[in-house]
Order: structure tokens, then sequence, then C-alpha cells
């Protein structure tokens, strides 16, 4: 793979996201975060992939991930998300949530805030893992192993929400569908609306794969289109979900050997989206091409969309993620890892940069992405 440049760090990666940039920012990415897990002592660390010059007496830096600094962090990171420029949130196998702040100035981390027991199977002594987060600032979403749903705030110590038994399994992954609307999926292959608006503590709406329960472990809702949720099961199959009609998947894709443990859409090219897997792949599924093989619009993001009447949105834009027949002659998918590796847990997409983390105890950025 041309453009990569990787980068062994001593410890598995389990969760990687790049820092946001504003939507006018016409420099790439540079930094980003990542978790590790498996390890006596655990850290999320800061990295850069600026491309300093003068390092080295040769001068041949490429962007080389450089670490800006870290701190420790107790248990398995389970899930990171950026709350703003400067402050993460870290989700923990010990069933805590922390708030980590990144001061640029002098390039530290601080602890900024920590909820200590967020999930737990009982108060006195059993704690769940916290397997997922959602920021939408300055609310912070987590789900658990436990089955439970908190709504936190960065600026208090209590949860401002908590549904304690939203689920009887596991709920392995969340999203925000929209402002006061979140998404989970669980162990039994079920996905979950929950509005927040609501004060009972039963789901919105109820969708779930036909026939064997398969575990959900991801979900990511499309950038533009709320209503276009793609999940990732622990069978290896991309799943793309219309929550506004039905209660099964639009389409079934099959697209790893074992469990799936990301899936993201572009941000800003909806239309390519990016799966990584335990079976040691990554694949880039690229939606760009319409029946016709041209371009669709949908890369253009939300601006263009405005100029096009209503039938064509639905024409060009709803389609292909929604077409009874995805695969054919629409989704170019692509591996891009070309050997086999130890699982990659995690992957994240900004602009034209990719980075993800793998249980070979590297971190790896592929620049140029749509080169």
């Amino acid at each position: 793979m041309e453009d990569v440049v990787a980068k062994y760090v001593s410890q598995k990666v389990s969760k990687t996201r790049w820092r946001p940039v504003s939507a006018t920012a016409l420099q790439p990415p540079e930094v980003f975060v990542t978790g590790s897990w498996d390890n006596e002592e655990n850290t999320v660390s800061i990295w850069s992939v600026g491309d300093f010059e003068g390092l080295g007496s040769s001068g041949d830096y490429h962007g080389e991930p450089h670490l800006l600094c870290d701190i420790q962090h107790s248990g398995d990171i389970t899930d990171l998300q950026f709350l703003d420029q400067e402050r993460i949130v870290a989700a923990s196998s010990t069933g805590s949530v922390t708030i980590f702040r990144h001061h640029q100035n002098n390039e530290t981390l601080s602890l900024n805030r920590k909820w200590e027991k967020a999930h737990y199977y009982n108060p006195s002594c059993s704690r769940a893992s916290c397997t997922g987060i959602i920021c939408n600032s300055p609310e912070i979403f987590t789900v658990g192993e436990d089955g439970k749903i908190n709504l936190f705030t960065a600026d208090r110590m209590d949860a401002i929400r908590t549904i304690d038994n939203a689920d009887s399994s596991t709920l392995h992954a969340v999203t925000c569908v929209r402002t006061t609307e979140i998404l989970t999926v669980n162990s039994i292959g079920q996905l979950k609306i929950w509005d927040f608006r609501q004060q009972g503590n039963e789901p919105s709406q109820i969708f779930s794969l036909s026939g064997e329960r398969i575990p959900l472990h991801c979900v990511d809702r499309h950038p533009n289109q709320q209503h276009i949720v793609a999940a990732g099961g622990q069978d290896g199959v991309l799943t793309i979900w219309d929550v506004r009609q039905g209660s099964i998947p639009a389409s079934l894709l099959k697209a790893h050997e074992a469990e799936v443990w990301e899936v993201h859409f572009h941000p800003s090219r909806p239309d390519h989206l990016f799966t990584c897997s335990e079976d040691g792949s990554l694949w880039h599924w690229d939606a760009s091409m319409d029946v016709s093989g041209k371009k669709s619009l949908l890369h253009t993001g939300g601006r263009s969309n405005t100029f096009l009447s209503h039938n064509a949105i639905n024409q060009s834009l709803i389609t292909p993620w929604l077409s009874n027949d995805p695969a054919k002659d629409r989704i170019e998918t692509t591996n891009l890892i070309s050997s086999p590796t130890l699982s990659v847990n995690t992957l994240d997409v900004l602009g034209s940069c990719l980075v993800y983390g793998t249980d070979a105890e590297s971190i790896y950025v592929k620049k140029n992405l749509f080169a």
C-alpha cells in the first residue's frame, strides 16, 4: 500500500481517532489519539503526522507518527472520542469514563473529569465494561456490558439521565441519529433508537437481523442522511439499514472472515465507507459509481444537494447504499492491507487521511486516500 507510514508502539492498539478539523480547513488532519488494551498499564497517546522539517540528519522524514504526549489509563481503552479540539473522552473496561485534556501549549495530557462507576452489574463490586461512547458536545452518551445507557455532560459529576435496564444483553456500540436520538447495537443482533426527549425507558424503534441472533459490534450513521446506518457483525457481514422503514436491514454485504470491529462512513465523502476486522483486513467500500457508471453526487456532501430536486436527490443519493442489490456493479471493494496482519481493531478517516491500529502493536497512517 503506497503512501503508508507505520509506527511500532509496543502496545496493542484498541482505538484511534483523528482530532477534528474545521470544515473549511484546507490542511489535512495532523493529530490523532490512540488507546491501548491488554497491557499491564494502558495509555492514551496523542500523535502528530505533521511533516516536520529537519528531523534527522538526512531530512528524509515522511510524516511517521510522532508521539506528542501520553497518560496512563486504568483498564483497557474500549472507545475514544474527541469532545472538542482539546478534550478526549475515553471508555474503560473497568466501567469508568474519563475526560482528558490535551494542553497543546506544552504538549501534556491531564485528567479533566472521571465518572468512576459509569457501568457496573452491582454497586458493591462487580464492574461492567463501558463498551461505547458518542459525543455531541457538551453531551456524552455511554453504553456498556450492563445494558445501561448514560447521558453525561462535561461540566457535571452526576449523570443527566440513566436508563438502567435499557437492554437485557450487552450493548456494543452507540451513534447519534439526531440531536436528541441515539442508536445502539447489541449482542443479539438488534439496533434500537432511543429518543431522549421522551421520559420513558423504552426504545422508540427496534430493528433486528432475521434468523440467527448474530452480535453486532459497531455502528455508524451516514453523515448527510440520518436514516442510513451501517453496522458490522460478529460473522463479518456489513449491514446497511434504513431506519425510516422496515425492521430488517436493506442490504447485507459479505465483508470479512471474522468480526467487524469498526465501520465508518467518510465524514465528507459518504459514498466511501471503511471497515476493519479481526481477520486482519481493512476494506474500502467505494459506492461513488452510479448505475450508469458515472460518479454519483454523494461525495460532494450536503452543499450541492440543495441544487437538486427532491426526486433527483432520491435517485442519486439514496442509492447505492439502499439499493436492493448494492454489490452488483455498484460498490467497489478494496482491501487496503496487502499482507494479512493480526486483528485490525480500529480505524478513522478524515479528509484524505486514514489511520488504523492493530494487535501487532503498530499504528499506520495512509495519506492521499483518494489519489
